[in-house]
């Protein structure tokens, strides 16, 4: 018996980018458009004074780029 096992690994990508390819690495990986993902980081920051602002700048660090 094998497993058919499909991993989906977490990287920016260099299609759906606005600026770096976070949100849209993200959106890719949980299956949502990027604009949902866009809209909601924009509204959480609003909100949230600037705090999703450095988990973006973090993403962006620690995400390798998509290599297609």
């Amino acid at each position: 018996m094998t497993n058919n096992v499909t991993v989906k690994k977490l990287r920016r990508s260099r299609g759906d980018r606005m600026v770096a390819g976070v949100c849209g690495g993200w959106a890719r990986m949980l299956g949502v458009d990027a604009a949902i993902l866009r809209i909601g980081l924009v509204a959480t920051t609003i909100f949230g004074l600037g705090t999703p602002i450095l988990l973006y700048a973090a993403c962006w660090l620690l995400m390798s780029e998509d290599d297609a």
